[in-house]
């Protein structure tokens, strides 16, 4: 007697079936691994082990034991997963490292830190006002990152030459620099490929000249002809970046976001050790509405442009997407979050390049001062020509004109001034 074959055979999983009553069965995937959580010690003293920005690796505060991490840059070639419901269960979870969590109850962001790190202060927001618990392992695990490479030193001394460089700033606020604490933290954020193919049509409008007698003279008319045109875009996005948390300033976000995904190395978790990471906030099906959202419009001006004139009325536009895909990844900055007086201020560092977003107080007295300085040569060539033409001299309308001219010039520079400080204040 042969024995009995296991059904479904091993190896096979069942599937959805649009016949009722027939059951299908089909290859089950290949299981990814699940990392454990792990605790670094070093292997020399079993002191806790921290990932250093300065040096880019593992560093024992204790003995000096160095590691570098095992991970190989990815770059852009890094893996992309397609928008299925299978890919997102199969997505490995959990942080791979033990770590606990930081609640703020002032700004409401979830921050996971190391188990060996005390820290009660919300780098977002500087509240104290945190509870602790421990982080879950059922969120999403991002599956690449880019490391540290600006050290914590250099982005001081950038921050600080930042604060000082303009003369709108108070004085000694670059001092303050060397006060604030710069924590390195993770942020989360998604990236996404599609290719966007439209259709469009509209009537486009076309400005015509022509010759009208108008009784003993001839007078030249415009007039806009309308004709329909129509078109097809084909277009690829590729690793179009979506924030993955709305706890930062998107404002300040989008000013240090030239991050050069070249530099993907795949995740690992002796990255985040002794380092903060924030959970992501914005779910995927979130960030893909959003990044739908800049496709479709750059789709649209796109398919615009193809008009033969700028002038369109009834444009209708027909959109389909394929070749979606996505990635969960980490990026790296320095957030530091200092006082001028009763405000708390934030700055953002890129820690790949260095580029710097921030918050600058404004010292409006010496905006004040240089909006008068500026306006000072049209109302003294005002004044003299009031003089003048009291006095009856000839050349005061030349004087007029000239202090009409240094008026308006003076009118804008004050404009600027107050327009960049209103946006340095705004930031």
């Amino acid at each position: 007697m042969l024995p009995e074959t296991p059904f479904p055979p091993p190896g096979f999983i069942r599937t959805e079936s649009a016949v009722p009553g027939i059951e299908l069965y089909k290859p089950a995937p290949p299981a990814e691994a699940h990392q454990t959580i792990v605790d670094f010690r070093c292997p020399q003293c079993n002191g806790v082990t921290a990932y250093c920005t300065d040096e880019g690796a593992l560093t024992c505060t204790y003995c000096g034991y160095h590691e570098e991490p095992q991970a190989a840059q990815v770059g852009r070639g890094a893996e992309e997963f397609e928008f299925t419901v299978e890919t997102v269960r199969r997505a490995t979870t959990g942080w791979g490292e033990a770590r606990k969590e930081l609640v703020c109850h002032s700004c409401g962001a979830h921050i996971t830190l190391s188990m060996s790190m005390l820290t009660h202060t919300c780098p977002f927001c500087a509240s104290n006002q945190v509870v602790q618990m421990q982080a879950p392992q059922d969120v999403l695990r991002p599956r690449f990152l880019i490391p540290f490479t600006v050290p914590l030193e250099q982005c001081r001394e950038k921050v600080g030459d930042w604060l000082g460089s303009s003369w709108m700033t108070p004085s000694g606020l670059r001092s303050l620099a060397r006060t604030a604490e710069f924590i390195p933290i993770y942020i989360p954020a998604w990236t996404f490929d599609a290719r966007s193919r439209a259709s469009w049509r509209a009537e486009v409008g076309h400005t015509q000249t022509r010759r009208v007698r108008v009784g003993n003279r001839t007078e030249t008319r415009t007039h806009t002809v309308w004709r329909w045109e129509s078109g097809q875009v084909d277009q690829f996005f590729d690793d179009m970046l979506v924030s993955g948390t709305n706890k930062l300033s998107q404002f300040l976000l989008g000013q240090i976001k030239q991050f050069d995904l070249n530099g993907l190395v795949a995740y690992q978790a002796s990255f985040l050790a002794g380092l903060q990471a924030q959970a992501y906030d914005v779910n995927l099906e979130d960030a893909w509405q959003q990044a739908r959202h800049q496709m479709r419009e750059a789709t649209r001006l796109a398919c615009r442009s193809q008009a033969s004139t700028g002038k369109i009325r009834n444009f209708s536009m027909s959109l389909d997407f394929s070749e979606e895909s996505w990635r969960y990844i980490l990026l790296p900055i320095y957030l530091a979050v200092y006082r001028y007086q009763t405000r708390s201020l934030q700055v953002m560092v890129n820690g790949q390049s260095g580029q710097i977003a921030g918050q600058r107080p404004v010292a409006w007295g010496k905006v004040a001062l240089g909006s008068l300085l500026a306006l000072s040569p049209g109302l003294l060539l005002a004044l003299i020509t009031l003089i003048l033409l009291f006095m009856g001299v000839e050349a005061g309308g030349v004087a007029l004109l000239l202090a009409l001219v240094a008026l308006l010039i003076g009118l804008g520079v004050t404009g600027y001034f107050v327009w960049t400080a209103w946006q340095m204040d705004k930031a």
